[in-house]
């Protein structure tokens, strides 16, 4: 194969994956542009973990997709520095002072996790697409958004909320690929001491590389209505709702 023919080759096969591969080489090392490529997405990933989120701001456009005013909650984690350190504290709130109780069949939190800056990117699409999915069938709480935290803080918050399903929407760990992305972890009965075997995750949802927003809003609902008829959520609960898409698809007919 040429030169020409392998840059072509392999430049088709990067329009198809994220993955740094064929990169080519100059000399014994990889080209200029691929190795400062490199450098700009080590940049972007560590700066999604240390950038904090800006709460004020996010809660307005948060409060404006319609479903409440935002109530704050942040975990026991002092700042950013010892959140990386002490991931138990993450998991504990600092108070729940500032939540309203109720009786809502559906909680969600939105937190900065691991990424702020998916929360930012995403979190009202996401959050938008998610009451649309569920809120004909279900009541919503107002929403939560929670800082320096970790998924296991959403059995706290849902737990004193009432609801009965908590969605806890959170910055996923970036990589050097993606540094945007969302994960979806829904817990049915939210209580402290819940593990991660209690719960079900969607993970990847960072549009439009990622999974969209109604595709991640629709898998929540199947889960959420699984769940419910299950009576929890967790490793028992499987997401079968490509099944269920195929299973609505015209049956081919062969002549």
């Amino acid at each position: 194969m040429t030169s020409t023919a392998a840059q072509e080759f392999w430049g088709r096969l990067r329009l198809t994956t994220q993955s740094r591969i064929g990169l080519g080489r100059a000399g014994n090392a990889l080209p200029t542009a691929r190795v400062l490529e490199f450098k700009l997405a080590h940049a972007a990933a560590r700066d999604a973990v240390h950038i904090p989120l800006g709460v004020e701001a996010f809660s307005a456009r948060i409060a404006a997709v319609g479903i409440g005013t935002p109530a704050v909650v942040a975990s026991r984690a002092a700042d950013r520095g010892e959140y990386l350190r002490r991931p138990d504290l993450g998991r504990q709130p600092a108070s729940l002072e500032s939540v309203p109780r109720g009786q809502a069949d559906i909680g969600v939190v939105l937190a900065d996790g691991l990424s702020p800056r998916a929360l930012v990117d995403h979190g009202e699409g996401l959050l938008a697409a998610l009451v649309e999915a569920l809120g004909e069938a279900y009541s919503i709480a107002a929403p939560v958004i929670a800082t320096q935290a970790r998924v296991a803080l959403g059995d706290h918050i849902g737990a004193h909320m009432g609801v009965r399903t908590l969605i806890m929407v959170i910055g996923e760990r970036p990589g050097l690929s993606v540094a945007d992305s969302l994960g979806i972890y829904l817990t049915h009965l939210p209580r402290p001491g819940r593990s991660d075997a209690d719960r079900n995750c969607i993970s990847n949802v960072h549009p439009p590389d990622g999974l969209g927003y109604a595709d991640a809003a629709r898998v929540t609902a199947g889960l959420v209505a699984g769940a419910r008829r299950l009576g929890r959520s967790g490793v028992e609960l499987k997401d079968t709702s490509r099944a269920d898409a195929l299973a609505q698809r015209p049956a081919l007919v062969l002549e």
